[in-house]
């Protein structure tokens, strides 16, 4: 990379790693996998890495020929694209999500747990086709949170496919109301915890319409990670 002393290696993986493993980049590079193709979108999925870090790897992407920077369609506004040497980077990061899901899938600490993180991760997983027809709100909250962590809405709109994630309330009745503590809502969205065994316990409890109380498993979506089996465990 431009600005900074490689490995001084001719060695592919040295070669890969001054531009990918560089501290922050590949997480940037998960969420444009995932489809975040805006600064603001992308910085959500990196909420504790400065905005002018994010600016910094960005343009180093840029400069390495991962991404590229252009209008997004419809829209009037530039956004960040994966190029075919970035989009390549896909199954490698998956794999390595994977590995990390395999064989540390457990061992994370408490400072590790992000409820804007989470919710992001929910917002873009969820299986619309599984939702109600018509306007859906649904709230969650954490009940060991503080303040504005406490609370979290996603919003389906009447006339739209997406999801929104909301910050404040948005002032519509409440569809189904998720109370949990963090910690359980991760490790059921991880596939540590089985939803059945999450709401057996009381530590997940669902209030409200029973369509989606019942369908709930089948919208919540789970990471993309959920499916994979801790290493030692039986196939």
């Amino acid at each position: 990379m431009t600005g900074r002393s490689g490995y001084g290696q001719f060695c592919p993986v040295a070669k890969a790693s001054e531009i990918v493993a560089e501290r922050w980049t590949p997480l940037v590079l998960r969420e444009m996998i995932s489809g975040c193709n805006r600064f603001n979108d992308i910085h959500r999925g990196v909420p504790l890495m400065s905005k002018s870090l994010l600016s910094k790897r960005l343009k180093e992407l840029e400069h390495a020929g991962m991404i590229v920077r252009r209008e997004i369609p419809g829209e009037g506004v530039n956004g960040y694209f994966l190029t075919d040497a970035g989009e390549a980077l896909r199954p490698i990061i998956i794999a390595l999500g994977e590995w990390g899901q395999r064989f540390v899938r457990s061992n994370f600490a408490h400072q590790d747990l992000d409820p804007s993180l989470l919710m992001w991760d929910i917002r873009r997983l969820v299986r619309v086709e599984h939702l109600p027809v018509g306007k859906t709100v649904v709230e969650f909250e954490f009940t060991d949170q503080p303040g504005a962590q406490r609370r979290w809405w996603l919003l389906k709109d009447s006339n739209a496919d997406a999801i929104e994630l909301c910050l404040h309330d948005p002032g519509y009745d409440i569809d189904l109301r998720i109370q949990t503590d963090l910690e359980t809502m991760t490790r059921v969205w991880m596939g540590d915890m089985e939803v059945t065994v999450a709401l057996r316990s009381g530590a997940l409890k669902l209030e409200g319409s029973s369509a989606l109380r019942l369908s709930f498993q089948d919208w919540i979506g789970l990471s993309i990670f959920a499916h994979v089996e801790q290493a030692g465990m039986p196939s």
